[in-house]
């Protein structure tokens, strides 16, 4: 919590707010030479692959149970709505790049959450109106949002975290919808039958190691298994002839010859 008197100016107070963010991007010193070394070689490395486990800040404070750093309060106290009103328009434009939420790393266009893992959660008051109506009161208001809320509703983020595990199980679902409907949309259909193929004569007559044997590939799988019992029945129907002797022939001339011969020579 910082407690401002009117004896800083707004600027003052956005340089604080940098070194909150700073300070909760430092590495625990019984960090790993592996996560050292990760950090050093990689500028974006702290916040976009060490857990919030291996922070300094984890070694001062128990988990806040929320995306994001150390909640930051800043209570202005013996002041006027104006000049308050002045303060945490500062606070906002010129902090921004430390309390603000980033677009989530995600393929899907239509994700509205945003990612507050690495954000400061900035909230502000004045102090008459805890005085007047304590700590427990929607006297809190958070930077980049309108109007006041309680303590919780104010450091929860409803646009955060679930959001996104929701909306991307969503987006993931319609994306694998799209892509069944594309496939069977390019599912061929048998030019004898009329059926679609099935997933395994698709295979068949497009897998390389398939696809040699895999005869007619314009028929289903159906088609072709009749296509496959009648060339095995041809092929058994000419074995079978192939392996029958041929019947003798009879010369029906061959016996009355054979009598002439006979009568002659008796004569």
């Amino acid at each position: 919590m910082e407690i401002d008197r009117h004896t800083e100016d707004a600027h003052d107070q956005v340089a604080k707010l940098r070194r909150y963010g700073e300070w909760g991007r430092l590495l625990a010193p019984d960090a790993d030479k592996r996560t050292v070394d990760l950090v050093r070689s990689r500028p974006d490395a702290i916040d976009q692959l060490v857990d919030h486990e291996k922070r300094l800040w984890r070694r001062a404070y128990p988990p806040t149970g929320r995306e994001g750093l150390v909640p930051l309060a800043f209570v202005f106290a013996d002041t006027t709505e104006a000049k308050v009103a002045n303060a945490v328009a500062v606070l906002e434009e010129a902090g921004r790049r430390y309390w603000a939420p980033r677009r989530y790393q995600t393929i899907h266009r239509e994700i509205t959450a945003r990612d507050y893992s690495q954000a400061v959660p900035v909230v502000v008051t004045p102090l008459e109106q805890l005085t007047e109506h304590g700590t427990g009161a929607a006297v809190w208001r958070r930077l980049g949002r309108e109007g006041e809320q309680t303590l919780p509703a104010a450091l929860d983020n409803p646009d955060g975290d679930a959001l996104f595990r929701d909306q991307e199980a969503r987006a993931d679902a319609e994306e694998e919808r799209r892509r069944v409907a594309e496939r069977e949309a390019r599912r061929p259909v048998c030019k004898r039958c009329g059926r679609k193929f099935t997933d395994q004569r698709w295979e068949e007559i497009t897998a390389h190691r398939t696809a040699w044997k895999a005869g007619d590939k314009a028929v289903c799988g159906t088609c072709h298994a009749d296509d496959v019992a009648r060339e095995e029945a041809a092929a058994e129907a000419a074995r079978l002839q192939a392996a029958t002797p041929p019947e003798p022939e009879h010369d029906h001339d061959q016996e009355p010859g054979k009598l002439r011969r006979l009568f002659r020579r008796r004569a």
